[in-house]
């Protein structure tokens, strides 16, 4: 049972009234809370006041692994379709973060849910994926490593699981090295993590829910393994990962070994979204990591209440072990301030969105969908210009650059010119079925939506043109200009809100994009992102 001190620390977390006390009534509702604000206006957890505002890493960032590196933390997430891929981030406070290098280079299948751990000074991320229409893809789980995690990073090396996701890494009392996986399963590593030996083998039924529950599937996966005081702890999710609100949930079992036999938390489960009136929908997928200051948090995703486009976002809560020796989480439904994990150095988040094409953010902020082998070739800059070499005909068989939106509202722009034969020109782009925009070639725009072509309209600009669009509460606008000073409203809006995995499957989100079809290249200069408040 929770006790009433432990009672009182957590409605004073939340800024609510214990049990016992009567709050005095508000006179008016309370605004809801604000997050800080960033680069070019883009929301950040960390609010300047010692506290945080969920989500830590806003925008797609689903399924994340964390790792504690004496002060330094680095986490990674699913990235999907989107090469390179698995941008590692950093924090010492684990509130602000910013993003280092993208450990993965090649295009090996629709990356889902990876492990980032060190062992014995070396650092390893394992890699489930799902084989895709590229070449070289499969389903199958693979390992990168590197000395430093900054890279190089290996090429990936294929361990030969075609029939599970998600795998956790784990060491045994003895030094074993294992993977375990969805199921619950478990495979058994190499000493040098690079093979497994064996086959997976079922070590744990989970524990179940009520029948009626709403949730998506039972689905076991995301296992994460901890030794903590003498226990091993496994953290998973059941529910589903989509589908209803209330379905993705988090759960634990221990062992006094890493061979079983597990038992249930008492108190499962220990994450649930309870309504569909709650902030943060299917919460679940969680990892458990030690604070700068001692203390313990759990990382974990969820979809933000009418902002499916945005994918899974990364959320942090504070977690504090019971009398019983069972980890709990705290922070109610992460819809209000948390008080800031205690002892961590602040640090800069996140990274501008505006692009000058004066450096290189290839990995750090733009990504391939779904690239060919060679698809970095399509690829120069010089002198402040983005040259982006054509492939196929439309959006839907070429292969758009794209980045992660953090934000409810905003609007990015760009000045484009094209060669003759050649059409561009900006996108709000899921995948090669589903997106909107605008392109056009020296003649004529090119009108995109639910990843169609519906009309081609002549147009003055000739061959150069700016673009702005912009996604105000899924509303979208676009509009035109010769000189990027005088604007004119194109000819079609959009609404957007069905653009995301409900609809179309394949956990993505919504992603502002650039592309470039038909002969010759597009010239992309001075790439302009602003987030609204």
């Amino acid at each position: 049972m929770t006790s009433r001190r432990d009672a009182l620390k957590s409605a004073l977390l939340l800024g609510a009234a214990p049990a016992g006390v009567v709050a005095a009534p508000a006179a008016v509702p309370a605004a809801p809370p604000a997050w800080g604000r960033g680069h070019e206006g883009q929301r950040k957890a960390d609010r300047g006041d010692g506290t945080y505002l969920n989500p830590i890493v806003p925008g797609d960032r689903p399924d994340p692994s964390i790792l504690k590196d004496g002060a330094d933390y680095y986490m990674t997430f699913s990235t999907f379709d989107a090469y390179p891929g698995l941008t590692i981030w950093h924090s010492q406070d684990l509130v602000n973060w910013r993003p280092l290098v993208a450990a993965l280079r090649r295009n090996i299948g629709s990356v889902w849910a990876p492990e980032l751990c060190k062992h014995k000074g070396r650092y390893y991320l394992y890699i489930p994926t799902k084989q895709t229409a590229v070449p070289g893809s499969k389903t199958t789980s693979w390992v990168i490593w590197a000395d430093d995690i900054r890279g190089p990073w290996s090429e990936p090396i294929d361990l030969d699981l075609p029939r599970h996701i998600d795998p956790g890494h784990a060491v045994g009392e003895d030094g074993s090295r294992w993977l375990f996986l969805s199921g619950v399963d478990r495979v058994r590593l190499a000493d040098d993590g690079l093979s497994t030996i064996g086959k997976p083998e079922r070590v744990y039924e989970p524990w179940r829910y009520p029948d009626d529950w709403e949730v998506e599937a039972f689905s076991p996966e995301g296992p994460k393994v901890l030794r903590h005081n003498g226990y091993y702890y496994l953290i998973l999710a059941v529910g589903g990962t989509s589908g209803p609100p209330t379905g993705h949930m988090v759960i634990a079992a221990r062992s006094k070994s890493i061979h079983g036999p597990w038992e249930h938390h008492p108190r499962n489960p220990l994450v649930r979204t309870q309504s569909e009136a709650e902030k943060w929908w299917s919460r679940g997928h969680a990892t458990l990591v030690q604070g700068p200051a001692g203390d313990w948090w759990g990382v974990y995703h969820g979809y933000e209440n009418g902002f499916f486009t945005l994918g899974r976002q990364a959320l942090l809560a504070p977690v504090t072990w019971s009398n019983d020796g069972w980890p709990e989480f705290g922070g109610g439904d992460l819809s209000q301030p948390i008080r800031k994990p205690a002892g961590g150095k602040p640090g800069s988040h996140g990274m501008p969105l505006s692009d000058d094409f004066g450096s290189d953010k290839y990995g750090i902020q733009w990504n391939f969908f779904r690239p060919a082998p060679d698809e970095a070739s399509r690829l120069a800059r010089s002198d402040g210009v983005l040259h982006l070499r054509s492939r196929g005909d439309a959006p839907s068989n070429s292969s758009p650059l794209v980045f992660v939106a953090p934000d409810h509202d905003y609007e990015f722009e760009c000045e484009i010119d094209v060669d003759p034969g050649t059409r561009a020109g900006l996108l709000l782009f899921y995948d090669h079925q589903l997106y909107c925009g605008l392109g056009f070639d020296a003649k004529q725009l090119v009108l995109h939506r639910y990843g169609t072509e519906h009309g081609r309209p002549d147009h003055a600009f000739g061959k150069r043109m700016f673009i702005r669009i912009r996604n105000r509460k899924h509303i979208v606008s676009i509009h035109l200009s010769g000189d990027g000073k005088t604007w004119q409203r194109g000819p079609r809006g959009y609404e957007v809100s069905g653009y995301h995995h409900n609809v179309r499957g394949g956990f993505m989100s919504l992603k502002p994009a650039l592309y470039a079809a038909g002969q010759g290249e597009a010239r992309f200069r001075n790439f302009r992102y602003r987030a609204y408040a």
